[in-house]
């Protein structure tokens, strides 16, 4: 009988081992943490952390996993119900949480957050393990969503303005993001799932990617 991950270990071989040990926090579960989470998850990462505060309505039906199942109940305890093993912090993620909360047990720190005071306590803290994803809203072409460490990104006024303050800030450190060149097709913070979905998708190949660096000991 063929199991659950045989697909995904002909392509990682003996590195899938890695993916099972890792320990991952994912900041943010919307419409791109939920994707990153999903991929994680069916990859065969096992042990998630995840933190987020809000709860499922209908506007979140458009572009998040499991919405539609869930309307009003608390995104992190829903989210168990699909993946067991995770652990779950129901907390919303602002700086002072961010300065706070202790990331050291974590291998990857996984940012689908937009607070934007958050992401910049984030990058001082802990740039040598994070992965962060900058804006993906109001954009409709996903083959434009790329990967690149922080000062090499572009074309996002978000991720503009958080180099701005990191300069401001004296950082000079570099991390890696997800970012899209596309410019923002309207004002109002619509959204396609086509790209939310590919930010999430890409957050999670990259961190597959970085687990697979790291040395056994």
């Amino acid at each position: 009988m063929s199991g659950k991950y045989d697909r995904i270990k002909l392509v990682l071989q003996d590195d899938f081992a890695k993916l099972q040990d890792a320990n991952i926090l994912l900041l943010g579960v919307g419409g791109v943490g939920s994707f990153c989470l999903d991929c994680l998850y069916r990859s065969g990462v096992k042990n998630i952390t995840i933190v987020d505060f809000d709860t499922y309505d209908k506007s979140n039906q458009n572009r998040q996993m499991w919405s539609e199942l869930h309307e009003n109940e608390v995104k992190v305890e829903a989210l168990k119900k699909h993946y067991p093993e995770l652990k779950i912090i129901n907390k919303r993620i602002d700086e002072a949480w961010v300065m706070a909360f202790d990331f050291e047990p974590y291998d990857l720190v996984l940012d689908a957050i937009d607070d934007r005071n958050a992401k910049l306590a984030l990058a001082q803290k802990c740039y040598k393990k994070l992965i962060s994803s900058f804006g993906s809203a109001k954009r409709l072409d996903p083959t434009k969503v790329q990967v690149g460490d922080i000062w090499k990104s572009y074309g996002d006024k978000f991720g503009s303005k958080i180099r701005y303050e990191l300069k401001k800030r004296g950082f000079k450190k570099k991390y890696k993001v997800i970012f899209s060149s596309e410019e923002a097709q309207v004002k109002a913070k619509g959204s396609f799932m086509g790209v939310t979905a590919t930010f999430g998708l890409t957050i999670c190949a990259e961190a597959i990617k970085e687990i697979r660096k790291q040395k056994i000991v």
